[in-house]
């Protein structure tokens, strides 16, 4: 039976024995995992046992941001092969529902995720998982880095959504992981620059160090007056809220010009107000993203050239025997972290 780190309930986690279905089927693949990211999900189940209407009822295994290595592949499966290094695409649709068929896959009700109660995660030495949701890494991307698509695929579907156009200038208002990650994304998708806010000046540190990313402190005057001061009056094109902070909102409508965008990829934990005329007389379009679809191939070959490195944003990697231990650093929020892994084996 093979060990795992479950969430038995809120603030309660183990290394345990946890009986998991290992069947192989015809297009399936069995994953030894290499490393796991975590996830700002899995330290928000941690702490509250639940996200929205997701509730941790019994034991759960974490972990959804994954990297490992094929040992077993189903007999329909082609483009895999024993020995693959491969990331895994944690959720699992109906490919035949109507949002799927219209490439909405993403959106489909039916679709279920790791670590998403009553699902289990990947933080288990081995894992099942659809073949068609299972990619191969090149040699140049290693499994920290293969660890690491999960959360650039939300930047990525972030800015395809919102149509960036070479020279746009962004705003992204949190820096975690998910807000550094997708001010690369802008990047690599044509914006000439991006503004980055954070009341936490110390998690803006990481953000000289890419050429391209421009940092606002709090400690700099009310962020609308920077945001004009930078773009010569005007407002930046596109604004990429990844905080679900409430207080992220007020005043945005400031920071962006008329006929902007505004992405909300933040998950709230509560209504925000937001001041829908002062949106409505610069006609700003709201876009909305919902995790990801169709994007995992493009992560990959933007490591693999070079176009996007996450290299600087690992912070730091546990093994599995201490698991527990980098759960509780990362539900510290240190300010200075971006984000910890563990290394499975």
């Amino acid at each position: 039976m093979p060990i795992a780190l479950v969430l038995e309930k809120e603030r309660e986690l183990a290394l345990r024995d946890m009986e998991l279905d290992l069947t192989v089927g015809d297009h399936d693949v069995r994953i030894a995992m290499d490393v796991v990211g975590i996830c700002g999900s899995d330290v928000h189940y941690y702490r509250h046992g639940k996200i929205g209407p997701f509730v941790v009822r019994e034991p759960m295994i974490l972990g959804h941001e994954g990297a490992g290595t094929v040992v077993a592949c189903g007999g329909a499966v082609r483009h895999l092969a024993v020995g693959d290094r491969v990331c895994i695409e944690p959720g699992i649709p109906d490919f035949s529902s109507r949002p799927s068929r219209i490439g909405l896959y993403n959106l489909d009700p039916s679709l279920t995720f790791w670590a998403t109660p009553p699902v289990h995660g990947c933080l288990t030495p081995e894992v099942v998982h659809p073949a068609s949701l299972t990619y191969k890494l090149p040699d140049n991307v290693s499994a920290a880095e293969g660890a690491m698509v999960e959360p650039l695929a939300v930047g990525l579907q972030a800015v395809h959504k919102t149509g960036v156009a070479a020279g746009d200038v962004a705003l992204v208002l949190g820096a975690g992981p998910i807000g550094i990650l997708v001010a690369l994304s802008a990047l690599s998708a044509g914006c000439a620059r991006v503004l980055i806010f954070d009341p936490a000046s110390k998690k803006l540190d990481i953000a000289p160090q890419y050429a391209g990313i421009q940092p606002l402190h709090a400690t700099g005057g009310p962020l609308a007056e920077q945001v004009l001061n930078v773009t010569d009056g005007w407002g930046v094109d596109l604004v990429y809220e990844c905080s679900g902070a409430s207080a992220a909102f007020n005043g945005v409508a400031d920071c962006i010009r008329p006929g902007g965008t505004l992405a909300c990829i933040g998950m709230p934990t509560e209504p925000i107000p937001i001041d829908i005329v002062a949106l409505q007389v610069k006609e700003i379009r709201i876009v909305t993203v919902f995790r990801y679809a169709n994007v995992y191939d493009r992560a990959i070959a933007l490591m693999s050239e070079g176009k996007i490195d996450v290299k600087p944003l690992i912070s730091a990697t546990y093994t599995f025997c201490d698991s527990i231990e980098a759960f509780e650093r990362a539900d510290t929020a240190r300010p200075e972290d971006v984000k910890i892994q563990i290394a499975m084996r």
